[in-house]
């Protein structure tokens, strides 16, 4: 695929003897919003795991193949490295709890030893929180702890962490399944902003979700990719008869 991102080839994933994904073979394309999605146990969070390199801190997993970001061998980055191009936002909001939201939004920073001057500091959290459209609700409460924010405010803030570190790619594990639907409709309108100057993958068990905010879509089952396409073909003519009944709610 042309202007990809992402070069993922023959990858398999374990846990111990367990094989979770067999063979996976996908371009990611740059500046764009690519959903996966499949029933539950297919192998989807396993995989996102995989692109920043968290499945292999599990204890018995291990992986096989290769993961390239643009030219780069994944497996021959440095792990820090590796998370300041690929950020992650998680299933349940996660800010730090003894910190700040201004902590928070800088954490990558303190806790990889990068130090910062106090301009740069409060440049990259305005910069953040902006981006994350949380700037106006919080500017005037930046030394108080993340955690007195709602659900869907602490998700942003989350986001405006990972941001902080400028990757280049922000995975999201079910990033609204923890949220009332305000919330999780600003998080979608917020992945579309992003994506021009990001490219965004997300874990999504919601096919509305797949529908609306996706340009691409990938379903998996029992740790295979199915198919993967634009999720307007997906959606309407899909070529895979598996992808046809999950689609039409048949199964999964």
């Amino acid at each position: 695929m042309e202007n990809s991102i992402l070069n993922v080839q023959h990858l398999n994933a374990y846990f111990g003897e367990a094989k979770i994904l067999s063979d996976i073979n996908i371009q990611i394309p740059k500046n764009q919003i690519v959903s996966f999605m499949g029933p539950s146990g297919c192998g989807k969070t396993t995989f996102l795991r995989c692109i920043n390199r968290l499945h292999e801190l599990t204890p018995g997993a291990r992986t096989e193949g290769s993961i390239y970001l643009q030219e780069e061998d994944i497996y021959k980055l440095s792990l820090i490295l590796l998370r300041r191009k690929i950020g992650m936002v998680f299933q349940r909001p996660n800010p730090f709890p003894t910190m700040s939201i201004f902590e928070n939004v800088i954490a990558g920073y303190t806790l990889n030893g990068i130090k910062l001057s106090k301009p740069q500091k409060e440049e990259i959290v305005e910069d953040s929180l902006r981006k994350a459209d949380l700037w106006k609700e919080v500017k005037d409460t930046l030394h108080k702890k993340g955690t007195f924010l709602s659900g869907g405010q602490q998700q942003r803030l989350c986001i405006a962490r990972s941001l902080s570190m400028k990757p280049d790619v922000i995975l999201f594990d079910e990033p609204t399944s923890s949220l009332d639907p305000i919330s999780s409709n600003k998080i979608e309108e917020l992945l579309l902003e992003l994506k021009t100057d990001y490219t965004i993958i997300i874990v999504t068990h919601n096919l509305q979700q797949a529908a609306r905010t996706s340009d691409y879509t990938a379903f998996f089952y029992l740790g295979e990719l199915v198919e993967f396409n634009t999720t307007q073909v997906l959606f309407s003519n899909p070529l895979n008869k598996r992808t046809e009944d999950y689609i039409s709610g048949r199964f999964g």
